[in-house]
């Protein structure tokens, strides 16, 4: 399996903004191409007043950040990078905390930054459907009462899983665990013809029966948030299931995490 990134090669191959710009610019319209607005073959030019480039034949302006998280930030892009890189080489998340420290931002800038790679991942990873032997499992996030666990705990928020033995998850934030909300959900997320496994809850009751491995992701989940955020909203607990989907998706090529997310940015 190919190693991740190191620290000392993130910073050998972005040592810059403009390493970063240059990044973006080659990734998503090239160094050279047909000018959007002129039509001609043409090479695009670094301005040096913005963080664009022009068109060599008419002089249109071309924002490399232009559609992403990035866009309209003072944030240093090479901080935008490095946070990136830290999502993908952290297996219990990255918090606001960590990210203020990381890059000397402000709290407020580290926590958006970290909502929007969040949703950043979401976007990237999707949800195409699963197929074959797909488990599901519904678990229970958060919460005011330690002393009160599982199903029905009070201010707890029900998050459902489904998972492909293969591999890949998808999960969703959802009211309850009642068969009426879930049946629909795995209707719309697993191939007709798969054999769905569960906890023998009763809202599977009409499903196959099985013991479900998904518990070791949300032991993950809970582990994390416990540990390195302490506590997640229901409001945004979505994106943070993002976060946790992308690398679970990805944990058998790690060293794809973070050109997934740099090559992601593809107009």
């Amino acid at each position: 399996m190919a190693r991740q990134m190191t620290v000392q090669q993130f910073f050998s191959l972005f040592p810059n903004d403009e390493a970063c710009l240059e990044h973006l610019m080659k990734t998503r319209y090239g160094l050279e191409g047909t000018c959007p607005k002129c039509g001609s073959k043409t090479k695009f030019h670094r301005m040096n007043a913005e963080r664009a480039y022009a068109c060599q034949s008419c002089g249109h302006h071309i924002h490399p950040t232009a559609g992403t998280p990035m866009h309209r930030t003072r944030t240093s892009l090479q901080s935008w990078f490095y946070v990136m890189h830290l999502f993908t080489t952290s297996r219990h998340g990255v918090s606001g905390k960590e990210i203020e420290r990381a890059i000397g931002c402000t709290y407020k800038t580290a926590w958006r930054m970290g909502h929007e790679i969040r949703k950043y991942m979401g976007e990237l990873d999707g949800n195409s459907p699963l197929d074959g032997d797909v488990e599901a499992d519904e678990t229970y996030v958060g919460g005011h009462r330690p002393g009160k666990r599982g199903r029905g705990a009070a201010g707890k928020t029900v998050v459902f899983g489904m998972q492909d033995r293969d591999g890949d998850i998808i999960t969703k934030v959802v009211p309850n665990a009642k068969k009426k909300t879930i049946e629909p959900i795995i209707k719309a997320n697993v191939k007709k013809g798969s054999t769905v496994h569960t906890d023998e809850w009763h809202a599977y009751k009409d499903l196959a029966s099985h013991v479900n491995t998904l518990e070791g992701f949300w032991s993950i989940v809970k582990k994390s948030i416990n540990s390195t955020h302490i506590w997640v909203s229901s409001k945004h607990l979505s994106s943070y299931l993002c976060e946790f989907e992308f690398r679970h998706n990805l944990r058998k090529e790690p060293h794809l995490m973070l050109p997934t997310l740099l090559l992601g940015f593809r107009p």
